[in-house]
């Protein structure tokens, strides 16, 4: 019986992680940056976002690079933390 516990446990520990997940990283374009202070704000809403393993944003490209586990988030739970912080973004290609 503890075996099959043992078994149980371990099959289930193995199944909670999709093996698909992976880090990703995408640039998104924040053209609505106007001020040095705004990364700040769009840097704090970007790094909420479950998922999200690092985030470097550049006020003179008006861009953000966003690190994440895209078995966690994805580009349009990014874009809208954004445009919820009051600055709208699109993923760069």
């Amino acid at each position: 019986m503890r075996k099959f516990a043992a078994l149980a446990i371990s099959l289930a520990a193995a199944l909670s992680v999709p093996v698909w997940a992976a880090t990703r990283s995408v640039t998104l374009s924040v053209p609505g940056m106007s001020c040095a202070a705004c990364p700040i704000t769009v840097k704090k809403a970007l790094t909420k976002v479950e998922g999200v393993e690092k985030v470097s944003v550049s006020f003179e490209k008006k861009e953000a690079v966003v690190t994440y586990d895209d078995a966690k988030t994805n580009v349009k739970a990014l874009t809208n933390a954004t445009k919820d912080a009051g600055y709208p973004s699109t993923a760069k290609r």
